[in-house]
């Protein structure tokens, strides 16, 4: 995180959200350093938290202040090795960076303060708004607050965009890449297509019992889940044995069990 906001983001005052990106303003403003500015800000709010967090995540939202506090005094100097005059290039590197290390705390529910800190305790004040919304709020207006500062349009518009990659980024370490389809397959010729599923995929399938809604017939549904790159092989398995049979075809947030991911 620290090597995102003192290589990429802070030479060119793109404040994608966060507390970071509040240091990272009051900084073109007062020339303070970002990791006293970041840790500033980090203690009192901690401090009003406290009471809030459970101790295992008081515990680690401590260490994660004090990790990140610093890492940005160590390298700080990175501010000045001149990576790159494109604005929009640090904005997408610095993003990319940003969204791979919070994505790594995020794994471990971890946190380094901030925002979701910022969120925890407005919730308290306002129950009926998610900490979620509420940290999208404070993201949204300190990228607003980076080209009132700045006097540039520009610096908020590279700021929106490098709070959207990192929330992309993050999300994807968090989550995983997207590598399984699940199908839903009505057809009378359901058993022929079963078969065809084990011998030629090598997949398992499940029979669910459906009926028409106008026709009130039984129907049996197939539900099958392949892998990515299966996905033309089974579609044209269906069409070549029944070109009427209904699919729906869904992508999978995640698959566990056998022939998938472990659990």
């Amino acid at each position: 995180m620290s090597i995102s906001i003192n290589m990429f983001l802070n030479p060119h005052n793109i404040a994608p959200g966060g507390l970071t990106g509040i240091s990272i303003i009051i900084n073109s403003i007062t020339g303070l350093p970002i990791w006293l500015i970041n840790i500033s800000f980090d203690i009192p709010l901690f401090i009003f938290a406290f009471k809030i967090l459970s101790k295992k995540d008081a515990f680690k939202t401590f260490l994660g202040i004090i990790f990140l506090t610093t890492s940005l005094k160590i390298t700080e100097n990175l501010a000045y090795l001149d990576i790159t005059d494109d604005v929009l290039l640090s904005a997408i590197s610095g993003a990319i960076i940003l969204g791979v290390s919070l994505g790594l705390i995020f794994r471990i529910n971890g946190s380094t303060g901030g925002t979701d800190l910022v969120g925890i305790l407005a919730n308290k004040f306002f129950p009926s708004i998610s900490v979620p919304m509420l940290m999208g709020f404070a993201d949204g207006t300190i990228v607003l607050l980076s080209g009132i500062v700045s006097r540039n349009i520009e610096i908020a518009l590279y700021s929106a965009i490098a709070l959207y990659i990192i929330v992309k980024v993050s999300d994807i370490m968090v989550e995983g890449i997207n590598t399984s389809s699940s199908f839903t397959i009505i057809s009378d010729k359901y058993r022929e297509i079963g078969m065809e599923i084990t011998e030629e995929l090598g997949r398992g399938a499940t029979i669910l019992k459906g009926s028409g809604f106008y026709t009130n017939k039984e129907k049996n549904v197939l539900l099958v889940v392949v892998s990515k790159k299966q996905v033309i092989t089974l579609k044209k398995l269906v069409k070549n044995i029944d070109p009427n049979a209904f699919i729906i075809i869904t992508d999978i947030f995640e698959a566990l069990g056998e022939g998938f991911k472990e659990f």
